[in-house]
């Protein structure tokens, strides 16, 4: 029963070796571990407020690039917007330059027809000459191959031509 109810002697070494201890220890345990449990915690704050940050800064950057992909979206519709207009604007001049030519191409096809129509119209008109020409040859031949029919023609001409 000693152990349960003990002597003030007892008591006095044990509460004295207590403090001891307890001052050994915080003379040199305390301190160091305090210390070490400061820098965890601020090292596991320090990590916290990175990740915080990094957490910030991805956001940043997933809003940057969606701004980034918005605008590259905008310009590649600006571009394809502007590469259809000039498309259609190239159609459009090829177009007209194809009108253009081909109305010049029927313009001179015209003036080529207007040309050899005339040509041989002409053409026409002097055969149509030369064989009235041989026509009159042969009828004059045979209206005067008779001498009455030659005096008589020649009567007239001479009355038809006035001496001025």
């Amino acid at each position: 029963m000693k152990l349960i109810t003990p002597d003030l002697g007892l008591v006095f070494w044990m509460t004295l070796s207590f403090i001891i201890l307890l001052f050994i220890l915080t003379k040199f345990a305390w301190k160091p571990i305090i210390k070490s449990l400061k820098q965890r915690e601020e090292k596991i704050s320090d990590a916290l407020s990175a990740a915080e940050q990094a957490h910030e800064e991805m956001k940043q950057l997933k809003f940057s690039n969606e701004e980034l992909l918005k605008e590259a979206k905008e310009e590649r519709d600006a571009l394809l917007r502007e590469a259809r207009q000039v498309r259609d604007k190239l159609i459009d001049e090829a177009r007209v330059q194809a009108n253009e030519e081909a109305n010049r191409i029927v313009e001179s096809a015209k003036e080529s027809i207007q040309y050899e129509k005339m040509q041989a119209i002409t053409d026409l008109k002097n055969q149509i000459a030369v064989l009235s020409i041989e026509i009159a040859e042969k009828l004059i031949q045979q209206e005067l191959a008779k001498d009455d029919k030659q005096d008589k023609l020649i009567e007239n001409f001479l009355s038809n031509i006035n001496f001025n």
